[in-house]
Parts: structure tokens; C-alpha cells; sequence
């Protein structure tokens, strides 16, 4: 059962890239929730965590140790780019690991495909967390926040759902997930916790996951069917 780490960018004190209107850090976890919430309800036999599921300033390394300590087997970093320019791009370790490299090479084009934006190329960086992890480990650079078209994009709830499900066609692809019967109940439910939801599950299981670990620490739990 492959394990998969997901890991939003930025986050609490430090916002990552800003412009027109938008805040990096709330983009990546928007989408980073959206593919976990794809992952879990649309296929079989897949295991996910977050380096974060709230605003909260998570370091570089610590994220990569999460993901160690987890013993996932596959990490990938979400972001949103800024400094000029259009598209996405996608970035392994610069040292080329072959299994991340085969990877990048399935998944980059299947976000490309479902952006229909830019192609920006398939890239690679001595990034702290792609350097720091000892797993296959890839980060993706999701248009520009400081280009008015782009950022136009990235503030529609309907376009982070396809980024984020651009990288669940390519991370079933490259780990040769299988959908769920089709014929389960199309209904799902959201938790929601001191007024946040925090995910939207159709399976029993996941629900309890999602509730308990908010047990203890959150003032208000609702489960409400969407």
C-alpha cells in the first residue's frame, strides 16, 4: 500500500509568494487538502499525510523528517511560483535520483494535461526537502501568483480542484493505484472543526481518522453530509 506525503508549501509566519490579493501558503494547502481528500475517497489501498492540515509554519527539514520518520514512499511538495512568467514546472533533486526522475516523467504531464497551461518543463534543484528526503520526492511549482491571468486561475475554488486532481491522475498513474468500485455511495461527508473544515471524506473509516485527531484539542467537531 503506497504511502504518500503531501507536503503544502509554506505556511503560519511565513505566507511564501504574494500578489494580487493571494497568499501562497493558503493555495497550497487548498490544494494539498484537495488531492489528499481525491487520494483517499477515489482510490484503493493508498495511505496519506500532511506535513499540515492548518496555517502553521512547519520548517523545511522538519517536513522532510516527517515524511522520513512516516516511512513514506513518495513526498511530493506543492508551491505556487512568482517573479515573472506563466505555466507550471515540476523540480526532482539535482542529483537525478532514477526512481524520482521516472516519476517527475509520469506525473509532471498528467498536471500539465489537466491545467491545459504552459509547460514549463520537467526540472531539477538542490531543494531543501527534495534533498533532505530519502524517499522519491518531487515539487511542483503551480502557475505564478504574480501574473494577473494566472492569479485569476488560482483564485477559483474549481481551478485548485483540478490542479489538485492533475496530481492525483499522475501519482495513481506512476503508483498504479485503482479506483473504488463505482458502485460505493456517491455521497460524502466533511468534517469541520471550531468552524474550518479540514476534509470531506465518503468513507466511514476516514471519517473517524479526520474526527480523532481532533479529539481533545478542538472546542467543535461537526460531521455533515455534502
Amino acid at each position: 500500500m503506497p504511502k504518500i506525503f503531501i507536503d503544502p508549501g509554506h505556511g503560519g509566519s511565513d505566507p511564501g509568494a504574494v500578489g494580487n490579493g493571494l497568499q501562497e501558503k493558503n493555495l497550497t494547502l487548498s490544494i494539498a487538502t484537495r488531492l489528499r481528500d481525491i487520494l483517499l475517497n477515489e482510490y484503493m489501498n493508498v495511505e496519506v499525510k500532511m506535513s499540515r492540515t492548518s496555517d502553521v509554519f512547519v520548517g523545511l527539514s522538519q517536513r522532510a523528517t516527517m515524511a522520513n520518520q512516516w516511512g513514506a514512499d513518495y513526498f511530493v511538495s506543492i508551491h505556487i511560483n512568482a517573479g515573472g512568467g506563466t505555466g507550471f514546472e515540476s523540480y526532482v533533486h539535482s542529483s537525478l535520483p532514477t526512481g524520482a526522475v521516472a516519476k517527475q516523467k509520469i506525473i509532471h504531464p498528467e498536471i500539465v494535461n489537466a491545467m491545459n497551461v504552459k509547460d514549463r518543463g520537467m526540472k531539477n534543484a538542490n531543494y531543501a526537502v527534495l534533498r533532505e528526503t530519502v524517499m522519491d520526492a518531487l515539487l511542483t511549482e503551480n502557475l505564478f501568483i504574480d501574473n494577473s491571468t494566472d492569479a485569476q486561475k488560482l483564485a477559483s475554488a474549481s481551478f485548485l480542484q483540478t490542479i489538485a486532481r492533475g496530481h492525483a491522475n499522475g501519482i495513481a498513474k506512476a503508483f498504479g493505484l485503482k479506483r473504488k468500485d463505482s458502485s460505493s455511495p456517491n455521497y460524502m461527508y466533511r468534517v469541520i472543526v471550531d468552524g474550518t473544515q479540514t476534509g470531506a471524506y465518503s468513507l466511514k473509516e476516514n471519517i473517524l481518522n479526520e474526527v480523532g485527531r481532533h479529539i481533545g484539542t478542538a472546542a467543535n467537531i461537526l460531521v455533515q453530509k455534502v
